[in-house]
């Protein structure tokens, strides 16, 4: 089994919204912003290979959906569909996947999905995988609230729905990828965000999608501008740290730039940071 990460399309993001509450002259330090008070985000993905002879991917970025008004709107760097590439250089195509779990639908991990704008008509890729979501992140994009409406891809559900392929998962209720890979859910950046916990011989790895987006929002009083309920993250973030702190964990970071995967620690303050980690190829 080989765990691998994934880059997608990269995006240019407002760093005030990025950051919420936390002060520029605070968060210019972390991540340097461009003229236009921008900063990179990167949407990475978590590819498991060659689990029990199937394939395995944690979501799918922005991906190249977006017509170029929207394009330039929201921030998207590269025109063409860049995870596409990145599986090729795992010799696999979006067809080789045979799971996708999405920790919610937003655009910016959901629209890998979909193919690129250049291509026509917008279909569903990844033909052969069944798509694992929240049963209670799927009745937010059925009825989004008007604040985080623009976050969720039109037409989407109904692809997702037409397919066949779509899975409903709920707290505390197993699917067939236990005891491997089991789920909690968070509900600050949205209702019913999905965390995948792998569970690995050397500790954990929790892909904790935008509860901590990155190594500077492992800092627990940091929140986005983006989040539903700010107060709830900052809850939800303690309370993920402290229980998988013992066990030796690791976080996966889908915004980060610079390191998808982190150790969690925590120094003698009590204050929770990360230090990058990488695992050797063939992991078990």
């Amino acid at each position: 089994m080989q765990i691998s990460t994934l880059i997608g399309n990269s995006q240019m993001l407002d760093g005030g919204a990025m950051f919420g509450n936390a002060p520029k002259p605070m968060w210019e330090h972390w991540i340097k912003p461009d003229e236009l008070n921008r900063i990179p985000l990167a949407c990475n993905s978590l590819l498991i290979k060659n689990w029990n002879n199937k394939n395995i991917l944690l979501e799918a970025g922005v991906g190249a959906f977006f017509d170029p008004k929207l394009k330039e709107r929201y921030g998207v760097v590269e025109k063409h569909h860049v995870l596409l590439e990145s599986l090729k250089k795992e010799n696999l195509s979006h067809e080789d996947i045979h799971y996708v779990i999405l920790s919610h639908l937003h655009f910016d991990h959901a629209g890998g999905i979909l193919s690129a704008f250049d291509d026509g008509e917008l279909r569903l890729l990844f033909p052969n995988a069944i798509f694992f979501v929240g049963k209670e992140q799927w009745e937010r994009a059925q009825n989004p609230h008007s604040r985080d409406r623009a976050s969720y891809i039109p037409h989407l559900n109904n692809l997702l729905l037409n397919s066949g392929r779509l899975k409903f998962v709920e707290q505390n209720k197993k699917t067939e990828l236990d005891p491997f890979i089991t789920f909690r859910f968070s509900n600050g950046h949205t209702p019913g965000l999905m965390l995948a916990q792998i569970n690995l011989n050397d500790g954990p790895l929790i892909f904790a999608s935008d509860l901590i987006p990155g190594f500077a929002w492992m800092h627990i009083p940091i929140s986005m501008g983006y989040d539903r309920y700010p107060e709830l993250v900052i809850d939800e973030k303690r309370t993920l740290l402290e229980e998988v702190l013992p066990l030796n964990a690791k976080i996966f970071f889908t915004h980060d730039i610079q390191h998808s995967i982190g150790k969690v620690l925590k120094d003698n303050k009590g204050k929770f940071y990360a230090e990058p980690y990488e695992y050797p190829k063939g992991q078990e």
